[in-house]
């Protein structure tokens, strides 16, 4: 790619995300969708004047990387050790609905061969945490208890993805499942997580230290936050972990309520703390917007054939699936107000970018017809672009009941 190609698709990105959103916003529309909706506007879907190339993903999963950070920075430590068991319960159940669900509708019902079905549950299991996070921060009920049970629950599914992927990928490639390298990826991100979390920690302190005693140069807290971010992003990929775990590990370290698991608490200094957050804010601001404008960039509208009875059929059964596998795992839950549950629920709906990528695997793996792909397509896009809707609505009422 030209050097002047790659500016002028960065500076249609900032731009049209930047207008959209505040448009969005002005219409009492969640900003995000105003993101996501410059990207279908200006990618392949409408006016193709943007192509997604591996230098944009680089930056979008930058993006996603910071705004995973800035989530762990705030995340109450408390409240999601209070709320753990029901992240796990809305976690699994809302990835294992899903998947059987889907597997069942496209092998008994579609009569599709074995591997598309799984292929399918498998891309109706994903959550994408970063469109989710967004909407709650848009909203600011990014602090309330059912926020901290949503991300806890994006964090499980994410690694419950990745580990579903790792099996598909490699049934797809070989026609077996591969329990030895499935079983290695399980241990090394259990690993990652007992550990990640203590030596970020460890890092933050020494970067306090040295920041309020030896620092004579500015601009040292974002330079040497990013390196962390990225060092723990990089980390959590060798695990086998997806990178943004890695950057929501580092977050949570450095985050006012982070204790280790023996019960020893390590509490950073409020002002550093907030002294950090005041310099990232400008970096998160700039990147977060390109990994938004990135998922509606990746989606096609031009590819799916509106015209075939099959594409609605499998279209609107594999909708109701997704949608009700992820309430009716929040509807598992004890204890927690009926409306609430709803949403927790529709707050996982979102499949985005990770529901595209299964799709994405699915096609270049020929293991997807068209019409399969586009369907599943269609799915992501309407699970993504309509839950921030009820979302508001649902808080909304909420809060009058």
């Amino acid at each position: 790619m030209e050097t002047h190609d790659f500016i002028l698709g960065l500076l249609l990105i900032l731009v049209s995300a930047r207008i959209f959103a505040e448009l969005f916003s002005y219409l009492r529309i969640p900003p995000v969708l105003g993101e996501v909706f410059a990207g279908i506007l200006i990618g392949p879907s409408v006016l193709g004047i943007v192509e997604v190339n591996q230098i944009i993903k680089i930056l979008a999963e930058i993006g996603i990387i910071l705004l995973l950070f800035e989530v762990g920075l705030e995340t109450d430590l408390k409240k999601l050790q209070k709320e753990g068991m029901k992240s796990i319960i809305v976690a699994v159940f809302g990835a294992l609905i899903p998947f059987i669900g889907g597997f069942a509708i496209s092998y008994y019902i579609f009569n599709l061969p074995l591997i598309v079905s799984l292929f399918i549950g498998g891309t109706l299991t994903a959550t994408s945490i970063g469109i989710t996070i967004r909407v709650l921060k848009d909203l600011g009920k990014e602090r309330t208890s059912a926020a901290q049970i949503v991300v806890g629950a994006a964090v499980l599914d994410d690694i419950i993805g990745v580990v579903l992927l790792v099996i598909l990928a490699d049934f797809a490639l070989t026609g077996q499942i591969n329990l030895e390298n499935t079983l290695r990826i399980i241990i090394l991100v259990a690993f990652f997580f007992a550990t990640a979390p203590v030596l970020a920690s460890l890092m933050s302190k020494v970067i306090h230290v040295y920041d309020s005693k030896y620092r004579k140069l500015p601009g040292f807290i974002p330079t040497i936050i990013v390196s962390l971010i990225l060092f723990f992003a990089y980390v959590a990929h060798l695990f086998g972990a997806p990178e943004i775990i890695g950057a929501f590990a580092a977050g949570i370290a450095l985050s006012r309520r982070f204790f280790l698991p023996f019960g020893i608490a390590l509490k950073a200094d409020p002002h550093f703390v907030e002294k950090l957050e005041t310099q990232m804010k400008p970096l998160i601001y700039l990147f977060t917007p390109i990994f938004f404008v990135t998922v509606g960039l990746s989606m096609n509208l031009r590819e799916i054939d509106f015209s075939s009875p099959t594409f609605w059929l499998l279209t609107f059964s594999l909708l109701v699936i997704a949608v009700i596998g992820k309430i009716g795992g929040a509807y598992l839950l004890k204890g927690v107000s009926n409306i609430r549950k709803l949403i927790i629920g529709t707050s996982m709906v979102p499949r985005g970018e990770v529901g595209l990528i299964f799709a994405e695997l699915g096609k270049t793996s020929k293991v997807f017809t068209n019409e399969i792909y586009s369907a599943l397509v269609f799915v992501v896009i309407l699970t993504t672009l309509v839950p921030p809707f009820v979302m508001k609505y649902l808080f909304k009422l909420e809060e009058k009941s």
